[in-house]
C-alpha cells in the first residue's frame, strides 16, 4: 500500500494505492476514502485526457472506465504511483510526499 498527499489549491488530497484499487480523499472532510467513482469529475479535464469524449453524454462513465481498465493494465503500485503523480502533475496537483506501507514519509 501506499499513501500519496498532494496539495490544490489549499486543499490537501490523499490518493491510496492499494493493488489495483485506488482510493481518494480531501483532508478537510476527515478520513473519508473514496473511489474514482464517487469523485466529481470536470468535463473539460476528462475531454483534456479523452478528446474523442467530446460530444458524449456519457463521458462521466467512460472516462472513469478508461481509467479503471489503465490502472488494471499496470503490474505493479510503485508503477501506479509514477502514473497518478504525474497525470496529477498536469492539473495543478503538487505531490508533497509518499509513505508505502511499514516505512518512513519521503517528501517529493
Amino acid at each position: 500500500m501506499i499513501d500519496i498527499m498532494f496539495e490544490f489549491v489549499g486543499d490537501y488530497i490523499l490518493v491510496r494505492i492499494n493493488g489495483n484499487n485506488i482510493t481518494f480523499g480531501n483532508t478537510a472532510y476527515g478520513n473519508q476514502m473514496a473511489s474514482i467513482d464517487g469523485l466529481k469529475l470536470s468535463q473539460e479535464g476528462a475531454i483534456k485526457e479523452f478528446p474523442d469524449l467530446k460530444d458524449r453524454s456519457d463521458w462521466r462513465e467512460e472516462a472513469i472506465k478508461r481509467f479503471k481498465e489503465k490502472i488494471t493494465l499496470m503490474s505493479s503500485e510503485p508503477e501506479i504511483e509514477a502514473y497518478i503523480i504525474s497525470d496529477l502533475r498536469k492539473y495543478g496537483y503538487k505531490p508533497l510526499y509518499k509513505q508505502r506501507q511499514g516505512f518512513r514519509k519521503i517528501k517529493l
